[in-house]
C-alpha cells in the first residue's frame, strides 16, 4: 500500500486560542485541523455539555413518532421493538425498552438472528408479532430499507414507527434521485433528505435516545432523566464508527465519564472481566474491548445474550452472561485470524490483487465475521472491500470502504444483482445468489471510478513537532482532544532526520519494536547563547518495520510519524513516542 504524507496548513490565531483555553498552541493547531473554526465550535469542542445537544423535535417525523407511541402507551397497546444484532442495535434496544418501561408501556423486544434472519425486520418477525398480539412495532437501527416488509405489517393492520440512521434507498432517473421511504406511520431517520436535523451523523442508538427524550418531555419527566442512557448511546456511537464530531463528540465524551461510575450491572461485569481500569476507560477500550464482546453475541450466538446482560438486575446473572460474551469474543478472534490469513493468501495469489474494489469469497468462513475481515483487508490495501461467505441459500457479504468511495451508492447501482442490501457510504451488508458474484465483482470494478491517487493512503500530519518540543505538559494538554475516533482521529506528529540509536524486539513472539531515536537539535541557553546538543527519545512501534531495521544496521536516517506519551513504570515517568509510520530519507 502506497502512503503519501501531507501536512495540514490551516490557519488561526493559535496563540490567542491557547491562552483562552489554557492549552498549548500545538493542541490549538490540532483542533483547527478538525475543521473547528468559529468561537462557538471551539467552545463546543472543548467544553461541550448536555445543553449543547440538539432537541429531538428537530428530527423529521419525531412529532408524529412520539405522538403515536404515547397514544399507544396510554391506550395499553402492546409494543414490540425490532432491533439489530450489532453494538448499535443492542444499545438501541436497551434504550428503547428501558425508556418505555419507565413510562409503563406494555413492551417487549426481538432481535433478528444474523444467520437465519439476516439484517433487519422481516415478514416472519412481523407475523410473529401479530400472532403474539403486538399492535405496534418500533424498529431501531433498521427499517429504512424494509419497504415490502413494512407494507406487509400495514396490510395486517399494525402501526409501525421506524427509527434508523442508515441511508435511504432511492431511484435515480435523468440525474435526479427520488428517495423510497418505507410506508410506516412515522419514519425518523436523520439520513432523510428532507430532515434538517443539525447533526445528521448520529447512530441508531442516539436516534432511539432522542425518541425516548421526546416521550419523556411529553410525559413531563425531569429533563435530565434522559441522560441515564448517555453511556449506552456513547458505546453505540463509538462501536458503530460514526464521526466523533459535533453532537457525537459531546455524547461520547460525557458518556465515557458516566461509564466510570456506571450502575449497570452488566456493563460493570464486562469491564471487570476484561480487567479494565474504569477510571481511565477511553474510546479505545469501548471500540476494541467492550464493543467486540457485545458484538460477539450477535455474531456467534444471539444478540439477546448481550441485551439480557445489560438488563440484568442480579450481579451473579450479569457476571455469568458477561463471561459468556468474553468466551464468544475469544472464539471470534481466532476465527477472524484464520479468515484474514486465507483472504490475504487468496488476494496475493490471484487476479484479485489487481482489482480496485476487492470482492472476496471465503467459502468456509463464518458469515458473521466477514465484516471484520473486510476491515482488515481494507487496512492493508486501502481499497473498498466486500467479503462474502456461504449463507442460507445465498452468499452473505459485508463491505468496508474508503473515504473516496461511497459503497452504498455503488451497490445501489448494482441492486438488480443483489437479493438484499443496506448500509451507508463507509460500510454495507448484502446477500447475493452465488452465480451472480462474478458479475458483481466485474460491475463494481468497471464503475468504481477510482484513480491511483484516490487509492494512495493519505496520512495527514497535524504538526511537524520536533522531539525536543515534547514535554509532559504538552502531553497532558493533548487529553483535551479526546475522545478519539473516526472524524476526530488521534493526532499525527512528525519529526525528520532521526538516527536509530538502539533497537530491540519485544512481545511474546518478538513482534514489537523498542528503540531509541537520536538527533542534533538547536537550543538557546538562559544566557541567550545558541548551542547544539544531541536529543534522544525512547520509542515503541507495535510491529516490525524493515525501514527501521535497515536504518539501525546501516546508520541511515529516517522521517517518523508518532504520538507522544508518558511511560510510567515502578513509579517512574519517562517520555516516549509511539511510532505509527516511517519513511527512509532518500
Amino acid at each position: 500500500m502506497k502512503e503519501e504524507w501531507r501536512v495540514y496548513a490551516k490557519s488561526a490565531d493559535f496563540k490567542a486560542i491557547g491562552e483562552k483555553y489554557k492549552i498549548d498552541q500545538v493542541v490549538a493547531r490540532v483542533i483547527r485541523n478538525r475543521d473547528i473554526v468559529t468561537p462557538e465550535q471551539y467552545e463546543e469542542y472543548i467544553n461541550g455539555d448536555l445543553s449543547s445537544l440538539h432537541s429531538p423535535w428537530l428530527l423529521k417525523d419525531m412529532d408524529r413518532a412520539a405522538d403515536i407511541v404515547k397514544n399507544a402507551v396510554d391506550a395499553g397497546k402492546a409494543i414490540r421493538i425490532v432491533g439489530d444484532y450489532d453494538i448499535d442495535g443492542i444499545n438501541s434496544i436497551y434504550i428503547l425498552y428501558s425508556g418505555l418501561n419507565r413510562l409503563g408501556a406494555d413492551v417487549d423486544y426481538v432481535v433478528p438472528h444474523r444467520i437465519t434472519d439476516g439484517y433487519g425486520i422481516n415478514e416472519r418477525l412481523i407475523d410473529e408479532a401479530q400472532e403474539a398480539g403486538r399492535q405496534v412495532i418500533i424498529t431501531c437501527d433498521n427499517g429504512i430499507a424494509a419497504y415490502s416488509q413494512i407494507a406487509h405489517a400495514k396490510a395486517l393492520g399494525m402501526t409501525v414507527v421506524v427509527t434508523d440512521h442508515h441511508g435511504v434507498p432511492f431511484d435515480e432517473k435523468d440525474g435526479e434521485r427520488t428517495e423510497i421511504l418505507p410506508p410506516a406511520d412515522a419514519v425518523v431517520d436523520p439520513a432523510r433528505a428532507d430532515c434538517t436535523y443539525p447533526w445528521k451523523k448520529i447512530c441508531g442508538a442516539v436516534v432511539a435516545m432522542k425518541l425516548i427524550q421526546a416521550l419523556f418531555e411529553l410525559y413531563g419527566r425531569p429533563a435530565d432523566e434522559i441522560y441515564d442512557f448517555l453511556e449506552f448511546a456513547a458505546v453505540a456511537t463509538v462501536g458503530d464508527v460514526v464521526d466523533l464530531q459535533g453532537e457525537n463528540r459531546t455524547i461520547v465524551r460525557l458518556g465515557l465519564k458516566k461509564i466510570k461510575n456506571s450502575t449497570n450491572l452488566g456493563l460493570n461485569a464486562l469491564i471487570d472481566l476484561n480487567k479494565l481500569d474504569r477510571a481511565h476507560i477511553s474510546s479505545y477500550h469501548v471500540g476494541f474491548v467492550i464493543g467486540p464482546c457485545l458484538n460477539a453475541s450477535g455474531r456467534l450466538e444471539s444478540a439477546m445474550l448481550a441485551i439480557k446482560m445489560l438488563l440484568s438486575t442480579e450481579k451473579g446473572e450479569a457476571e455469568h452472561l458477561a463471561g459468556e460474551l468474553l468466551a464468544l469474543n475469544e472464539e471470534r478472534k481466532e476465527l477472524t485470524r484464520q479468515g484474514v490469513e486465507k483472504a490475504f493468501d487468496m488476494i496475493e495469489n490471484s487476479s484479485l490483487k489487481d482489482d480496485n474494489v476487492l470482492v472476496v469469497y471465503l467459502p468456509e468462513c463464518h458469515e458473521s465475521i466477514v465484516g471484520i475481515i473486510a476491515g482488515k483487508i481494507r487496512e492493508r490495501y486501502n481499497k473498498p472491500v466486500i467479503v462474502f461467505a456461504d449463507g442460507e441459500g445465498c452468499l452473505k457479504g459485508s463491505g468496508r470502504s474508503i473515504e473516496s468511495y461511497n459503497m452504498f451508492e455503488k451497490l445501489t447501482q448494482c441492486r438488480e444483482l443483489l437479493a438484499k442490501f443496506g448500509g451507508h457510504p463507509m460500510a454495507a451488508g448484502m446477500s447475493i445468489e452465488p452465480d451472480k458474484l462474478d458479475e458483481l465483482r466485474r460491475k463494481l470494478n468497471e464503475n468504481c471510478g477510482l484513480t491511483q491517487e484516490e487509492l494512495t493512503l493519505k496520512i495527514w500530519i497535524d504538526v511537524p513537532m520536533p522531539l525536543e518540543y515534547i514535554s509532559e505538559r504538552v502531553i497532558n494538554d493533548l487529553s483535551v482532544l479526546e475522545p478519539f475516533g473516526k472524524g476526530n482521529e488521534k493526532p499525527v506528529f512528525a519529526d525528520r532526520g532521526l538516527r536509530v540509536k538502539n533497537l530491540s524486539h519485544m512481545g511474546k513472539e518478538g513482534q514489537f519494536t523498542r528503540l531509541t531515536f537520536a538527533k542534533q537539535a538547536h537550543f538557546q541557553g538562559a544566557d541567550g547563547k545558541q548551542f547544539d546538543a544531541e536529543v534522544t527519545m525512547e520509542a515503541v512501534m507495535f510491529s516490525i518495520n524493515d525501514v527501521l531495521e535497515r536504518a539501525y544496521s546501516d546508520g541511515s536516517r529516517v522521517n517518523v510519524l508518532y504520538y507522544p506519551s508518558v511511560n510510567e513504570y515502578n513509579g517512574r515517568k519517562k517520555l516516549q513516542i509511539v511510532v505509527s509510520s516511517v519513511m527512509p530519507i532518500c
